[in-house]
């Protein structure tokens, strides 16, 4: 049994990676950022707009939601436009949000 449990141990690279995602998503201002995004491509302006936020504070929460490869830019012109990185992370906030709602 002790051999079994230790086999499923994460290793500390993993295990630091998660936490880290985790702590990304335990701030509410990047969750609203997330929850928005796992609908449509939005500029740093519109995000702003729409959290009633200054751009640079906003600039500063897709800083460590990229840093942590949560959400992706893409450039056009003078905008950089964000998504979600994949699937995994529109799932993710999919069950926590359901998770919250419904128990």
């Amino acid at each position: 049994m002790a051999q079994a449990t230790a086999e499923l141990l994460l290793d500390q690279t993993t295990a630091f990676r998660v936490a880290e995602l985790f702590k990304a998503l335990s701030d509410p201002t990047r969750v609203r950022i997330i929850g928005l995004l796992a609908h449509s491509e939005l500029c740093v302006g519109d995000l702003a707009r729409v959290l009633g936020m200054t751009q640079p504070a906003v600039s500063h929460q897709l800083r460590v939601l990229r840093h942590l490869n949560i959400v992706r830019g893409r450039k056009e012109g003078r905008h950089v436009y964000y998504t979600l990185t994949d699937e995994h992370i529109h799932d993710l906030f999919d069950q926590g949000l359901a998770h919250v709602r419904f128990g």
